[in-house]
């Protein structure tokens, strides 16, 4: 071969199937690095609903102790909950209690001078994610406090990160290892000799394996420091080890060692079945039609002893993760658990099967070409994951969204329909990929793809001289090293010629492929949801929030005046009744500094909310009496805290606008 045509061949494009799957390797981390980039640092699953004293409130004395209210069970430790003086001192006893339901305190020390003070917690919620967050309440009155809050809530910074993304690992290697093995054993069975879809199998299993020890060393600092020197702290395994999300990681591994021994068995010795059933095949006597059917017997129940082998080991993995997550807490935690196995069993089955045919299109050998009856197996089998994976979706859905507001409202809900979303254009292209295997011609016979992989080497010879070279020189070691650079070239394009021989195989590997980076994203997409707040509780906690902070009865406001001319001092009084959003009764009273009520020629008041750049609402009240005024039907349009000026003249030309803020709704 000429230097020309040599180096024609060192400049070719590597393996199209390889370019393939860089792509879509690349593709996978870009969407997971922006998720994980874009996602707030700490997804709080079990929300605040409650406290008491309130958030934000000022009690006249101090309290015996701090009451915390969450939408759901969650676990904690005697450091969870902290209440700090101005001065940034702990006065809390740090032994945190349970009185009952999801009401969670803690005791504070007596003698607590007036001032602010801080609570702050940091828990872990039923469904394994942590939730931190802190408020303030104060003694006698405001007063300024010492204590400065982190912005970097818990289960963020580079810990968080990481755990998101040993996370998602950890699905992509259920769904290649769960989804191959069972492609190969419903729809390929000829399939566990191809090197190709052994690899992918093993990948996933080693994907998951290392995701899942990640996994228990990231999980003490995820819900504690926060810091990366904690991932070895053995305490924190050892207190990880205790927990609802540590035993679903240990029992994940003790599952994945017997995934391993299916491995085993399911690429040794039933393939080995299949070997030997080669040597008498072309053997007429009754001897060897007795021992072929022996082996087609044994290999019948090995298949059958592996199903069901791989369903009990498939189901149990799936259900470590249902068991500490999402489908473990809330309401109808006893069906939502089996159809959370359901769910992620359809989806493994549909996206690994998709993944391992993608393989054997691109990557398995000329010889050694997936059947078109293979593929059209697995189309049924597609077909009854996407209508599995759609029904329980719908249920899953209507669990943790709960209501159609939710869908837009809620990052859950977004997030859901964006998944919605991949679901409909996979399944898209699924009915595409449906139509080219309609057509898709049967692969030929073994003996006629056997004979055209022989006429292709023969012309391979041809064209690339035996390597003749002395390995002993380096000179000849650099050709010998050429040479076989030329015949691994000349062998891409032989498996290449002889696949793409049916162009309907070649248009399902088009669309095989097209769906499989639609499944990439949506694979990046569901790990976001499983950390995200759902819908149902992130509603719960807003109506819970702004039901705790409505008044529980009418706004009262004294404010003194003086407006500098004769009689220009007093007090005004503003009241409303009953300090809500929508129609309130408003009442001004003044009166001089001994009390007594006076008149004056005039009085407004005007409401503005800052905060969303509302007012000023202008209220002119009329006179009910001697220092009286009164208006009815005041409109208050938005729950916040407003503030309220008061303008009172005492003549022509003395006036004076007085003012403060309040609370209203």
């Amino acid at each position: 071969m000429t230097p020309t045509i040599a180096s024609r061949f060192r400049s070719r494009p590597s393996h199209p199937g390889f370019r393939s799957f860089r792509t879509l390797v690349l593709l996978f981390l870009a969407v997971s690095g922006a998720l994980l980039a874009g996602a707030a640092p700490a997804s709080a699953h079990a929300a605040l609903t409650g406290s008491d004293p309130k958030q934000g409130s000022v009690v006249d004395t101090a309290p015996a102790q701090i009451s915390l209210t969450f939408s759901e069970k969650v676990a904690m430790n005697d450091g969870s909950l902290r209440v700090l003086d101005p001065k940034g001192k702990r006065v809390d006893t740090g032994k945190a209690t349970n009185p009952g339901g999801t009401t969670y305190a803690v005791k504070l020390h007596s003698g607590l001078p007036d001032g602010t003070f801080t609570v702050t917690y940091q828990v872990v919620s039923a469904d394994s994610h942590p939730v931190s967050g802190a408020f303030t309440f104060s003694i006698g009155a405001p007063s300024q406090t010492s204590v400065a809050l982190s912005d970097q809530a818990v289960g963020g910074g580079v810990v968080g990160a990481l755990y998101g993304f040993a996370r998602c690992v950890s699905y992509a290697g259920f769904i290649l290892l769960v989804g191959g093995a069972a492609f190969v054993l419903a729809c390929w069975q000829r399939g566990a000799g191809v090197r190709p879809v052994q690899r992918l199998v093993v990948t996933g299993w080693l994907a998951l394996t290392g995701a899942t020890l990640a996994l228990l060393l990231l999980r003490g600092s995820y819900v504690g420091s926060g810091k990366v020197g904690d991932i070895f702290d053995l305490t924190l395994l050892g207190q990880v080890l205790q927990t609802k999300s540590g035993a679903a990681l240990v029992s994940r591994l003790l599952l994945l060692a017997a995934a391993a021994l299916f491995i085993a068995v399911l690429f040794g010795a039933y393939v080995k079945r299949d070997e030997d059933d080669g040597p008498d095949k072309d053997d007429e006597s009754e001897e060897a039609a007795d021992a072929a059917a022996d082996r087609a017997a044994e290999k019948k129940d090995l298949t059958f002893g592996l199903a069901i082998g791989g369903a009990v080991v498939a189901a149990g993995l799936a259900a470590t993760w249902a068991m500490a997550e999402h489908a473990s807490t809330g309401i109808q935690a006893g069906v939502a658990m089996p159809v959370d196995v359901l769910h992620l069993l359809a989806v493994a089955g549909w996206l690994g099967g998709l993944a391992t045919l993608l393989v054997a299109l691109f990557r398995a050998p000329a010889e050694e070409q997936i059947e078109a009856a293979a593929v059209r197996r697995f189309s049924r089998v597609a077909f009854g994951g996407v209508l599995t994976l759609v029904a329980t979706g719908i249920y899953q859905s209507w669990r943790q969204v709960g209501s159609w507001s939710a869908l837009t409202d809620t990052t859950y809900g977004q997030l859901l329909l964006v998944k919605i979303g991949l679901v409909a254009v996979l399944v898209g292209i699924a009915w595409i990929s449906r139509r080219w295997t309609g057509q898709l011609s049967e692969v030929a016979a073994p003996e006629a793809v056997a004979a055209a992989v022989v006429e292709q080497r023969q012309k391979a010879r041809t064209t690339v001289p035996a390597d003749t070279t002395d390995t002993a020189n380096p000179a000849d070691s650099r050709r010998a090293a050429q040479l076989a650079r030329q015949r691994s070239a000349v062998a891409t394009t032989r498996d290449k010629r002889i696949r793409d021989a049916d162009p309907h195989r070649s248009g399902l590997r088009r669309s095989v492929l097209a769906e499989a980076g639609v499944a990439i994203v949506l694979l990046a997409v569901t790990t976001a949801l499983t950390t995200t707040e759902p819908g149902r509780t992130e509603e719960a906690a807003k109506q819970a929030t702004a039901s705790s902070s409505q008044r529980s009865g009418p706004l009262s406001l004294k404010i003194p005046f003086d407006t500098g001319g004769q009689d220009g001092k007093g007090t005004v009084e503003v009241t409303l009744d009953p300090a809500r959003v929508g129609a309130n009764e408003m009442h001004v009273f003044v009166v001089r500094p001994n009390g007594k009520a006076f008149d004056v020629p005039e009085v407004k008041v005007a409401f503005t909310l800052a905060a969303k750049d509302i007012g000023p609402l202008p209220v002119t009240p009329d006179r009910i009496a001697t220092g009286h005024w009164s208006a009815a039907g005041v409109q208050i349009p938005m729950a916040g805290d407003w503030k309220i000026a008061v303008t009172v003249r005492t003549s022509d030309i003395d006036q004076a606008t007085v003012n403060k803020n309040a609370q209203i709704g």
